[in-house]
């Protein structure tokens, strides 16, 4: 099946807003083993508009169409669609009262123009909108199904789901073959590097395999197609278990398992509790730690010890350390990470120092250099040191993926390894 998205607002064009309703169109089509082979802007122009309609009905199975159906007079996706294919408006009673009742609810006279939105093209089957005055509809022309939507994301993502979902599920025709994908998460090695460890993956297969940078990760996308259900999931799960074996632990994770969810559901699992000593990092492990779910039964808390003197108070860090050796040292990272372990009674302890910029280096330890350390009860405690040329914020977001990384390696008995450009790390024995 051909599926397209089209997204229309002058306010697209002009970027004065985020298409966020694209990407989630697109996303959500992936999850139904669709993919989107086209994606479009389009202004607020009725011929354009009337164009664009015509164009998508020759090629595309399934279009998914968002904004363009409020009451003001630059909305014209109805009024468009109908005239693309020759068919009238017609009223739809059920949806006036709908709209007149969202007014009544909220004690306010419904205007004029708010009339027109319970229009919709000759033959159009009616999609509620329980958010908002802007109801959907969908239209079948010819080969083609066309699914309209409000812009309003809250609006979109709720009819997407409740009401074109289900019918592109029901609907055969639409599902002329079955496609699945999986988004794997990989962190630890460079683009190329990752390129070449896998360049003769799934070769005539059936397989195909994506690359999508999202730093710090880098994301792989396998897609398995085919005319039976059976085989297809069968061929992706193969493709997974090559993958997995090659790669590591540099894959981490796969869909919405972050890093963070991991470390936290592997602390539950091995009943160890953590506790976080952050200098350059200004307590961003601890945020996102703390948005996972179920953090406090195993996530003690943390210091954000930004100065000597609260290294030295809070983490007991000796002060001819940080005289001889500097804040931004191998012997400081250490002496945080124990004293987090000790002070606040953890098992495990994440330390993290450096120079995050833009100013602040020097000649032997430049802009982009920081250390990280882990520290366990019981065991020696590893450091880490790195320099990356980053920009302020993305040096921070860097500093805890791998801090956060550590310690999931840590737990699984993995090699800490920070050779981002390339070297796949394999199992310590």
């Amino acid at each position: 099946m051909k599926a397209e998205i089209l997204t229309i607002g002058d306010e697209l064009l002009r970027g004065e807003i985020l298409d966020s309703n694209k990407s989630f169109l697109a996303a959500r089509l992936c999850e139904l083993g669709v993919e989107a082979y086209r994606q479009t802007s389009i202004r607020d122009d009725l011929g354009e508009l009337v164009d664009a309609f015509r164009c998508a009905a020759a090629r595309s199975d399934l279009i998914l169409v968002s904004g363009g159906l409020g009451p003001t007079r630059d909305d014209r996706t109805t009024e468009s669609i109908a005239k693309a294919f020759g068919r009238k408006l017609v009223l739809d009673t059920a949806s006036l009262r709908e709209i007149e009742q969202y007014f009544v609810r909220r004690g306010r006279t419904m205007a004029e123009s708010n009339a027109k939105q319970a229009y919709f093209p000759e033959g159009s089957e009616v999609l509620r909108n329980p958010l908002g005055t802007a109801p959907g509809f969908a239209l079948q022309e010819s080969k083609s199904w066309f699914f309209c939507m409000p812009g309003i994301p809250a609006e979109l993502v709720k009819m997407m789901n409740e009401s074109v979902v289900p019918q592109i599920e029901k609907r055969s025709d639409l599902r002329k073959e079955v496609s699945s994908t999986i988004l794997l998460r990989t962190f630890g090695i460079g683009e190329s590097s990752l390129e070449e460890a896998l360049k003769d993956c799934f070769h005539g297969s059936g397989v195909t395999l994506g690359f999508r940078i999202a730093f710090p990760d880098l994301f792989l996308r396998l897609t398995a197609k085919g005319n039976e259900p059976a085989k297809v999931q069968a061929h992706l799960a193969q493709a997974q278990a090559v993958l997995r074996e090659r790669l590591g632990a540099v894959l981490y994770g796969e869909e919405q398992e972050d890093l963070e969810k991991i470390v936290v559901n592997l602390l539950r699992e091995s009943h160890q509790t953590l506790a976080v000593a952050e200098s350059c990092t200004g307590g961003w492990i601890a945020q996102r730690l703390t948005a996972v779910a179920g953090a406090s039964e195993v996530f003690l808390g943390g210091v954000v010890a930004y100065s000597n003197e609260l290294k030295a108070k809070l983490l007991g860090v000796d002060p001819a350390l940080l005289a001889t050796h500097g804040a931004v040292s191998e012997a400081v990272a250490r002496a945080m990470a124990e004293g987090a372990c000790t002070r606040l009674g953890a098992e495990l302890s994440v330390a993290t120092t450096g120079i995050a910029g833009p100013t602040g280096g020097s000649a032997e330890k430049p802009v982009g250099f920081a250390y990280v350390a882990i520290a366990r009860r019981g065991e020696a405690t590893q450091v880490r040191s790195f320099c990356a040329e980053l920009e302020r914020n993305r040096h921070r977001l860097l500093t805890t993926q791998i801090a956060l990384d550590g310690l999931r390696r840590r737990m699984l008995g993995f090699d800490w390894n920070l050779n981002r450009a390339g070297g796949i790390s394999q199992p310590v024995d």
